[in-house]
């Protein structure tokens, strides 16, 4: 029965946390309500504020969650470079379509917006949304960079830096043709996005 209970408080706060940042994506910080988050989590307004105690807090935890996911996404896809195959090409490219699609999807786009919005309020949110969806898969595709230096596939390098290097070429077109977020941008041009980062790539560090 605790463990029933229990499970049914973190669920609960999922859903609570789930609407909190489709509320605050929506609406942005300064519209957003208390009241419409708990309407569309399901629950009534006093438990909200029993999950979480104010509307900064929820803000907070709601953003946290939603990074922690993508950063899980986009781990997941640099993991696709651990065993490459024979065609290096088609696997960078596979990868950084992957990248591209999970960097255009509705919750980063709206995890950009949100934090961009809020980083003069919120300074401390903003540097721990970018230390998980940047620096961390920036660390992660650097690992694999380096096997690949290693195996003889790319050629010597600073991994950190060609890992950067290739986030750069894939994020940046991405975000300029999402215009900051407000722009859903379609599979086409995200595949063309994905070949010419990884052509540039492969141009400086192809072995």
């Amino acid at each position: 029965m605790v463990e029933t209970r229990s499970r049914g408080r973190v669920e609960k706060r999922r859903a609570i946390l789930a609407a909190a940042f489709e509320v605050f994506g929506r609406r942005g910080y300064a519209e957003a309500c208390v009241k419409e988050i708990a309407e569309v989590a399901g629950v009534a307004k006093p438990t909200v504020y029993n999950h979480l105690n104010d509307k900064e807090t929820l803000f907070h935890h709601a953003v946290d969650a939603a990074a922690e996911a993508v950063l899980g996404d986009l781990l997941e896809v640099v993991e696709g470079l651990r065993e490459p195959g024979d065609d290096l090409r088609a696997a960078l490219e596979d990868v950084a379509l992957r990248l591209a699609l999970t960097c255009a999807d509705p919750r980063s786009r709206a995890l950009r917006r949100l934090v961009h919005a809020q980083a003069d309020r919120f300074p401390e949110l903003a540097a721990s949304v970018h230390e998980r969806t940047s620096l961390r898969v920036a660390d992660a595709l650097a690992d694999r960079v380096a096997r690949l230096v290693l195996a003889g596939r790319l050629r010597s390098c600073e991994p950190g830096e060609a890992a950067e290097q290739l986030l750069a070429l894939i994020s940046w077109p991405v975000e300029a043709r999402s215009r900051a977020g407000t722009r859903e941008v379609g599979a086409a041009e995200l595949r063309v996005v994905a070949v010419n980062a990884v052509d540039t790539f492969l141009r400086a560090f192809g072995g």
